[in-house]
């Protein structure tokens, strides 16, 4: 069991952020209800488990905490950061994972809520998607950033942005460039330096690429199988004699017949003794591998508008021998002397985003703020990463895959009914969807949290 004592230092450290000590109190609480094994983790529930006796009084308080109360996200990651960075091992290699993820949501008056694409059910539907990154090391990772996407329907309706009190600030900007800001953001913030991962949704965006090369950072990053480049030993032709008369030509150029070719095109014209067989990590039941080939090339987007040619990079390629053809693309400006297996390990590493966002979601209820205004979603995500974040540094302080137990949550009583029940309704413990079930019928997740702290015991106040 881990030490309570520990939670409460790390409480401490984090309610430094708050500015205002009246806060305190709420912080504690929703944090401590994040860990516990209930069902649903939006504040109603949360406040019914922090005060089963004033459900209502504390409703009303952790609920202004998380929508209303004007605290600093930025500063409570960044104390978060603080506080699990010396765990992480950054020593042995350290990676800026960009990703998003998608909250499935009914309506269309929560903020940022469109159709669009959601991870989570492999298709276009109602959601909310935000924009993360994350401090990672072989060893772990935490979020550092996480910011809502404004679809352009959103960003244009001044009067959904009123409602849902959308800071002026913020205009449209693509996914890509929410990335970017993120990454300028933790570049000023002094953040450890780390190679950029990220998968072919931003991968194959050619600015972004290109502003990271312009930030002087490393990048191992997706793209899709039509991403064009020159192939070996190829390249655009050079700018064509001057005629004479008019501006001299500057731009490169294209013929008939000397044109660049897609990453799958390459692929397939890879010689066989170029493809190894090559192990990234242990997986679940077994050590994970695949057959891999590289080649350095020149990437083509739109260069004929170009006047110099593109610096040469690698391009990464993953074939199983089980596929018809290959199933996974990067692009990475790496050096040139980066063993195969080095870069297959880069490449692979953003597994560890998918991990973050697996237990945020499963065991941290990341996408149960039920809410519909901006700060809200976003106090929620940042007190999940701080529960996380908890969970996170107490796994890597004790060199811990694992753990066997949950936290304990505090029984409600009898007579509890949730707002909006039937006067004759069943209490919460009996039907209601909010209450923790027993041991016996709880489902089981896919992977087990580390038992933080026991809650119920004793509750600390911080002044």
């Amino acid at each position: 069991m881990a030490n309570v004592a520990e939670f409460d230092r790390y409480m401490a450290h984090l309610c430094e952020g708050l500015v205002y000590s009246a806060r305190n109190q709420s912080l504690l609480e929703y944090c401590s209800g994040l860990m516990l094994p209930i069902q649903r983790k939006s504040v109603e529930p949360l406040a019914a488990h922090a005060d089963p006796l004033n459900v209502p009084a504390k409703h009303q308080a952790l609920h202004h905490f998380v929508a209303n109360a004007r605290w600093s996200d930025r500063v409570l990651l960044e104390r978060i950061r603080e506080y699990v960075e010396p765990h992480l091992g950054l020593e042995h290699g350290t990676y800026w994972i960009i990703d998003d993820t998608a909250h499935p949501k009914c309506g269309r008056h929560s903020v940022g809520v469109a159709r669009q694409y959601c991870g989570r059910l492999g298709k276009q539907d109602n959601c909310q998607v935000a924009v993360s990154l994350s401090l990672a090391t072989a060893e772990g990772s935490v979020p550092v950033d996480y910011q809502l996407y404004l679809p352009e329907a959103w960003a244009t309706d001044a009067k959904r942005r009123r409602k849902a009190k959308v800071p002026q600030t913020v205009a449209f900007a693509t996914k890509s460039q929410i990335a970017l800001e993120q990454i300028r953001a933790a570049q000023q913030r002094g953040l450890p330096q780390g190679i950029v991962l990220a998968d072919a949704g931003y991968g194959r965006d050619t600015a972004f690429r290109e502003a990271l090369d312009e930030l002087g950072l490393t990048y191992a990053v997706g793209v899709s199988s039509i991403v064009t480049v020159w192939a070996p030993g190829t390249g655009p032709l050079p700018t064509a004699p001057s005629a004479g008369r008019g501006r001299p030509p500057t731009r490169l150029r294209r013929a008939p017949g000397h044109e660049p070719v897609s990453v799958k095109e390459l692929a397939f014209a890879v010689k066989r003794s170029a493809w190894q067989k090559v192990a990234w990590r242990e997986g679940t039941n077994k050590i994970l591998s695949s057959r891999f080939a590289r080649v350095r090339v020149r990437v083509a987007h739109r260069d004929y508008l170009r006047t110099k040619l593109r610096e040469e990079q690698w391009l990464l390629i993953e074939w199983p021998v089980k596929e018809a053809e290959p199933t996974k693309y990067w692009l990475s400006n790496l050096p040139a002397d980066t063993t195969l297996s080095d870069m297959v390990n880069t490449a692979k590493m953003r597994w560890r985003i998918e991990q973050d966002y697996h237990e945020l979601k499963q065991e941290f209820g990341l996408s149960h703020y039920e809410g519909r205004g901006w700060t809200g979603f976003h106090h929620h995500a940042t007190l999940c990463i701080a529960a996380y974040g908890f969970l996170t540094a107490q796994r890597l302080k004790h060199a811990s895959k694992k753990n066997s137990g949950r936290p304990t949550a505090l029984a409600l009583p009898e007579d509890y009914k949730p707002r909006g029940s039937r006067p004759s309704a069943t209490s919460r413990a009996g039907l209601d969807s909010h209450a923790a079930p027993s041991p016996q019928h709880r489902a089981r997740a896919s992977v087990e949290t580390m038992p933080v702290l026991r809650i119920g015991a004793r509750v600390t106040q911080y002044n």
